[in-house]
């Protein structure tokens, strides 16, 4: 019992490391409307922040889950971690040298300001520097530890986003002559987003160096080969996800849609962040379980009543949120001149919630170690991400691109379906499964995309009450089990 208690306080705590971020990231959208200038500077932001995505699992390229893989097998582990921190200790450097030469070409061929490229760069290079130290707290099971200075960093990236954008302006304008003159620039929003980011990395790496003070420095070659083919294909299928997740505003940028509208496009994109904190807390917590039901003689039906449960909880979340999102755009995305992007929420919504479902579908290839059916899983979207974009984006601007989304999860999530009923059947109840589906979205259709219905809010009331009758109506035997065995 101790063992699985203590397993549930290490997933609590990595979890709540892994959501606060997501969560202010989501609270850092209504403020980037509020005091970015206009909506080019929001898209350039956003397109900024997708390439730091993207080079970030460059430049990690697999290591990290490397680290993991070898730390628990190999006998010498201060071996691990002295050749996978000067790894990435040594490209790290060679990529700051560079970028840092080239940033004017890079700056150029991006379209973005040569100092913002400057600290993206740098940003990426102290990020890359502590994932090694970061494992390093989590193979030693220090999640305190990892949480306290993972939640520091949001934390601090956070309140000086707040006090650049919101406070700052405002103090110099009372105090002219006062010292904060001396770090106020106008209309320097965007430099204030990124200098807080990396400031917020700069001090991260800061309170991380003991652990490049502390290793022998030693580099095994063999090892590092074992580890660089290890980590290659997860290279690959992190470079396919990313493409899946946050590659549809590069790829506008590319085919010249307009700042502006990716800025529309990338602050209403947030609101199909409910979806998203959903699915994370879920998998955080659900991975663990799975794993450790895998030898049961009932894991099968175990996962299928998991799944199914998932899809009600789900398919609840999805329709709320679309149901409401004319109330939840004032808040979340307070400037109407964003609200043109606002059609791609439904379909930005359900994109994560299938690719919430697929999560479920994909234990079938984790639980008979085939995880590199996974990375041919996530190509395969990533395929489907980029072809429909560059079909779809010279005709119908963002509006493809979450089109090009949901194509590709929806695609992975049937995949994982087909593939895993043949290697490892789970009993699904498809039926129920697809009816919640069909409904949700029916539902959603009828509430978001009929004018005449969309401010009638009793009609989406009415909605939501009758779909938590149908799932009540088709769980009721499992809800009366589960109120008996509380009365027992």
């Amino acid at each position: 019992m101790s063992l699985y208690k203590n397993l549930f306080k290490q997933t609590a705590i990595y979890g709540l490391a892994t959501v606060l971020p997501r969560i202010i990231s989501f609270l850092l959208n209504p403020l980037f409307v509020i005091y970015l200038p206009n909506k080019s500077e929001m898209g350039e932001v956003s397109v900024i922040f997708s390439y730091l995505v993207f080079f970030n699992v460059i430049l990690s390229y697999g290591m990290e889950t490397a680290f993991f893989r070898f730390f628990n097998t190999e006998e010498n582990k201060k071996n691990v971690i002295s050749t996978s921190t000067l790894t990435l200790f040594w490209s790290s450097l060679g990529f700051l040298f560079i970028s840092l030469l080239f940033r004017k070409t890079l700056s150029e061929w991006a379209n973005i300001n040569v100092e913002y490229i400057t600290y993206t760069i740098w940003i990426l290079t102290l990020d890359a520097l502590a994932i090694i130290p970061f494992s390093k707290l989590r193979a030693e099971k220090k999640p305190l530890k990892y949480a306290a200075i993972k939640i520091g960093n949001v934390s601090v990236n956070f309140l000086l986003t707040v006090f650049f954008l919101a406070f700052l302006p405002k103090l110099v304008h009372q105090n002219p002559d006062g010292f904060l003159k001396t770090i106020y620039i106008e209309n320097f929003q965007i430099g204030y987003i990124f200098i807080s980011t990396l400031v917020a990395s700069l001090l991260t790496f800061i309170v991380l160096i003991p652990n490049y003070l502390n290793i022998s420095w030693k580099f095994d070659y063999s090892l590092w080969k074992k580890m660089m083919n290890y980590g290659f294909p997860i290279l690959i299928a992190g470079i396919a996800f990313a493409i899946n997740e946050h590659f549809d505003k590069i790829l506008l940028d590319w085919l010249h849609v307009s700042k502006s509208d990716i800025g529309a496009y990338s602050a209403c994109y947030k609101i199909g962040m409910f979806m998203v904190l959903f699915r994370t807390a879920y998998t955080l917590g659900i991975e663990p379980f799975f794993f450790s039901h895998a030898s049961n003689e009932n894991a099968q039906q175990t996962y299928a009543t998991i799944t199914k449960y998932f899809v009600i909880f789900g398919s609840f979340i999805c329709l709320f949120v679309i149901a409401f999102i004319d109330l939840l755009k004032r808040p979340l995305v307070p400037n109407p001149e964003y609200w043109d992007a606002i059609k791609v929420v439904p379909l930005i919504v359900l994109a994560n919630f299938f690719l919430g479902i697929y999560t479920n579908l994909s234990v079938w290839y984790k639980i008979i170690d085939k995880t590199k059916i996974g990375a041919y899983i996530s190509i395969v979207g990533a395929i489907i991400t980029l072809l429909l974009n560059y079909l779809l984006i010279p005709t119908m601007s963002y509006y493809g691109s979450a089109i090009a989304t949901i194509a590709a999860y929806g695609s992975m999530m049937i995949i994982s379906y087909k593939m895993g009923q043949k290697s490892y059947p789970i009993p699904y109840e498809i039926n129920k499964i697809f009816s919640y589906l069909t409904i949700t979205i029916l539902f959603s259709a009828i509430s978001f995309y009929i004018p005449q219905l969309r401010e009638n809010y009793f009609l989406k009331i009415g909605l939501l009450l009758l779909f938590s009758y149908f799932i009540y109506y088709n769980e009721k035997e499992t809800f009366t089990r589960i109120l008996n065995a509380k009365k027992n």
